[in-house]
C-alpha cells in the first residue's frame, strides 16, 4: 500500500479531532479510498471519516486494513504544513510516513492489532434534515455550553431551535432564512461534552448538516469534495423538570 496526499492539513486536523473520541482505529483502504469507522469507548458516539480515491495524487492500495494508535499518528501529522506532501506506505509491521516539502522527513509508526469487530455506519431513518452555516452552529453550541451540560434540538413550526435549560438557559432559533429546514416537528436532547468535540470539525467546513428525530440519535455530516466526516451521537435520556 502506498498513497500520497498533496494537501494533508485537513487530514491531519481530522485525525486530531478523531483522537479525542477513540485511541485506536483501523485505516481501511479499498477501491473507494481510505476510511475510518469507530465507536468511542463509552458507546455514546460514532465517527466515520472518508477520503475518496480521487483526492490522492498517488493511490496504490488493495483491500487492506491497518491498525494504528491515533495519539502517535496525530503527533507525526502535526509536523505537516501547508507546503507539505504526505506519503503513507505499509512496510511489514509498520507504516512509513514521509513528509516532503523543502526537505524529506521520514517517520515509522508501529502497526497494532485491533481485536474489535469492523464497524459500519448505521443506515437509520431520520425525520429531520437541517443544513446551516457551520459558524452559526458552533456559536449556538458554545452558547448552550455556558449554561448546561446538555442541549435540545427542536423543530417546531418550521423553525429549528437549539436550547439548553438548567438554572439558567440559552436559546438559538433559526428560520428558513438562516437554515435549510426539511423536517417535521420533533425534539431530542444531546450531550454538550460530545457536541463541543464535534464542532471542532464543523470549524473546518462551511456547512454542517444535522439529521435527527424524536429521542433519536443525531447524525452530523461535514462534507467537502475530497473529504467526508460524520458523527453519530446517542440521545440523552433524561426527565426534565
Amino acid at each position: 500500500m502506498l498513497v500520497k496526499l498533496d494537501n494533508p492539513i485537513l487530514f491531519s486536523k481530522s485525525i486530531d479531532l478523531i483522537s479525542e473520541l477513540v485511541l485506536e482505529v483501523r485505516l481501511k483502504f479499498g477501491d473507494f479510498g481510505m476510511s475510518i469507522t469507530a465507536i468511542d469507548p463509552a458507546n455514546v458516539s460514532m465517527v466515520h471519516f472518508r477520503i475518496p480515491k480521487s483526492a490522492f495524487s498517488v493511490y496504490e492500495a488493495g483491500a487492506e486494513s491497518l491498525g494504528v494508535n491515533l495519539d502517535n499518528l496525530k503527533k507525526i501529522l502535526r509536523r505537516c504544513d501547508v507546503r507539505s506532501s504526505l506519503i503513507l506506505e505499509a512496510r511489514g509491521n509498520y507504516l512509513e510516513i514521509r513528509i516532503e516539502d523543502r526537505i524529506k522527513r521520514v517517520f515509522t509508526l508501529n502497526l497494532i492489532e485491533i481485536e474489535s469487530a469492523e464497524k459500519e455506519l448505521p443506515n437509520w431513518e431520520f425525520s429531520s434534515l437541517i443544513e446551516l452555516n457551520s459558524n452559526d452552529f458552533v456559536e449556538a453550541i458554545e452558547d448552550c455550553a455556558v449554561v448546561s451540560d446538555a442541549c435540545s434540538f427542536i423543530v417546531k413550526d418550521s423553525k429549528f431551535i437549539i436550547e439548553a435549560k438548567e438554572l439558567n438557559s440559552s436559546r438559538v432559533e433559526f428560520s428558513s432564512d438562516e437554515a435549510t429546514i426539511n423536517a417535521e416537528n420533533c425534539s431530542a436532547r444531546y450531550s454538550l461534552e460530545y457536541l463541543q468535540k464535534f464542532i471542532k470539525g464543523s470549524k473546518l467546513f462551511e456547512k454542517t448538516i444535522l439529521n435527527f428525530a424524536n429521542d433519536h440519535p443525531l447524525k452530523i455530516d461535514l462534507k467537502k469534495e475530497d473529504l467526508n466526516l460524520s458523527f453519530i451521537l446517542a440521545p440523552r435520556k433524561e426527565i426534565e423538570d
